[in-house]
Parts: C-alpha cells; structure tokens; sequence
C-alpha cells in the first residue's frame, strides 16, 4: 500500500485495519530513549505488538557519537537474546543514527530506524526528500549522505546542533525547524522526513502535512510502518 492522500497516519491505520494476523516487532532500545514508548502505543495499532529490550553501550553514553553508536550495536546480541523466548516476526534497532555511522555487525536480520525510513520512502515512491534532525550538523550530512547513496534526492536538510536532550525538543522547535528549510526545496520535495528516534515527532507530522501538501516521515512512524506492512508479505 503506497502513502493514502489524506497522510501517512492514515496510511497506518489501514495498514493495521486489514491485518490478517497480529505481528510482534521486536525493539532494541537505546537505554536512554524515552520517546519510541511514547509514540508507539499512541499510533493505536491493533495487529502490532512491540517488545523492548534496551541497549547499554560499553561507554554508558547517552550523547550521540561514535562509542555510543559502536556500543548499542555492540549490545545488540545479548539484548536480543532476552527476547529469545518471543515469537518475533522483525527485529529493529531503534535508533535511527546508528544505521548510517557503521561499527559492527548486528545481528542477522536486524534493521535499523534509518533502514525503516529508506522503506518506507520506497514504499510511497518517493525519490527526492528534505530531511530536519535535532543532530549536530555533521551527522545530518553524513546521514544526508547516506540517503543519497541508497539513491535518494536529499533537496535540503536542516538541524538543531543537538547531541544530547532530544526528548527535550518541543514541537514547536520541530516546526521551527522545518520552516528553516528552502521553500523552493520543500516544494519541490516528494517527503519531508524528521529523523531520530529520541525526539517527539508524532504531535506534528498532521499539522506539517497540513502546511506543506505532503508526506512527513519520522523515524518512529517508519517502524511502525514496516511492522504493520508485514502481514502483507512487505517486511522483512
């Protein structure tokens, strides 16, 4: 099912009303965020069920930067193996910046937020995108870069500088944001995504649909999204 016209939490809702079967998603968390358990169970899905197992990096870091992205993947064996005794039909790392900063392997047949974004990017048919994060401006560009290899368009991208306190920003920051964003870029933009599991996105991605006449992406949605189309033979 590509993106409906009326939006992507309406695409969600029809994804999970025409389920045939209830899907368990298991999410490796990073030990610090709070916003993946707020925002999931708001979406109401009925045919979904999340598992959390956190992640402790080595570091025991909470700010953004290689140790911490190299330690949640490092974590993720053995925080999976506390779902061992789940019937698990996708594994997911929830965060977004560790799927685009290398370190090693996870495990087999684990994605990761950034993968669930490029999905569901796909999915709609969307190729050319602008993207806003609460990352410093490095990692946007190394993320927007990402994007860029796996063949999209990134028009324009924009963030907050932040490494840390994400479940801080306000949505009206994240609308701030967007807004900084070149209007010629979004305009010509076939989504904009807001990446990063970590930060509250979930109250806007309505109004920003409403101001801007397209799809609004966020990472946490993304997962929901690839979780909800696996009864379709869409997910992994």
């Amino acid at each position: 099912m590509h993106l409906l016209p009326d939006g992507t939490l309406a695409t969600l809702e029809a994804l999970d009303a025409v389920a045939v079967r209830t899907v368990r998603a298991g999410l490796l968390l990073p030990w610090a965020n709070v916003a993946v358990e707020t925002e999931l169970p708001r979406l109401g899905l009925r045919h979904t069920i999340f598992h959390h197992a956190r992640l402790v990096p080595a570091s025991r870091a909470t700010a953004i930067d290689a140790s911490f992205w190299h330690g949640l993947r490092e974590a993720s064996a053995r925080a999976l193996d506390s779902l061992s005794h789940v019937p698990l039909d996708t594994v997911m790392l929830a965060c977004t910046s560790a799927g685009f900063t290398g370190g090693p392997p996870l495990p087999s047949g684990t994605v990761t937020a950034f993968d669930a974004l490029l999905r569901a990017l796909t999915e709609a048919a969307v190729t050319r995108m602008v993207l806003a994060t609460p990352y410093p401006r490095p990692v946007t560009e190394a993320e927007a870069e990402a994007f860029t290899e796996a063949g999209m368009e990134v028009l324009a991208h924009a963030s907050m500088g932040l490494t840390d306190g994400y479940p801080d920003v306000t949505p009206d920051q994240v609308l701030a944001l967007v807004e900084r964003l070149p209007q010629a870029a979004l305009d010509a933009a076939g989504a904009i995504v807001l990446s990063c599991t970590g930060w509250h996105t979930l109250s806007v991605i309505a109004e920003l649909e409403r101001r801007f006449g397209k799809p609004v992406l966020s990472s946490n949605l993304a997962m929901a999204l690839l979780a909800a189309r696996i009864p379709a033979g869409v997910g992994p």
